[in-house]
């Protein structure tokens, strides 16, 4: 009587565990693409870039949140900001919510870097937090 070899050979399982585990990779409807991420930091880079044409500084933060919410803010509404940032500094303001139009902005006044920008209209409960004044302009 003839014994039949079992074994298996290497190459067989491991074509089967491959077999098994591979998973077949689609893009999907919802996936970002490169181009689109390359973009978006681009136009950040530039807020911040035009940004810093002023007295004041925007922080990467900042600038994420006025891309993601496309805040806009002409050159009238800057002189305007840089003007509350001063008048919060003057009064011993370090950390200060400045109200512009519909924009709320938290500046530190002592470095003069805005830390974040929301719409008054995005935000649900308009609460702010971590802020010792304000202004209103």
């Amino acid at each position: 009587m003839e014994r039949m070899n079992h074994y298996t050979s290497i190459e067989q399982i491991t074509g089967q565990y491959l077999q098994k585990n591979t998973k077949t990779v689609s893009a999907s409807e919802n996936a970002i693409s490169f181009e689109d991420i390359l973009n978006k930091q681009r136009s950040i880079a530039e807020i911040l870039n035009e940004q810093k044409t002023s007295g004041l500084k925007f922080s990467k933060h900042a600038g994420n949140r006025l891309s993601e919410r496309n805040i806009q803010l002409s050159d009238e509404q800057m002189k305007r900001l840089e003007d509350g940032v001063g008048k919060a500094k003057n009064k011993g303001i370090k950390e200060s919510l400045v109200i512009l139009d519909q924009y709320a902005f938290i500046v530190n006044t002592g470095n003069q870097t805005v830390i974040t920008a929301m719409d008054q209209n995005y935000e649900d409960e308009n609460i702010y937090t971590n802020i010792d004044g304000a202004v209103i302009i």
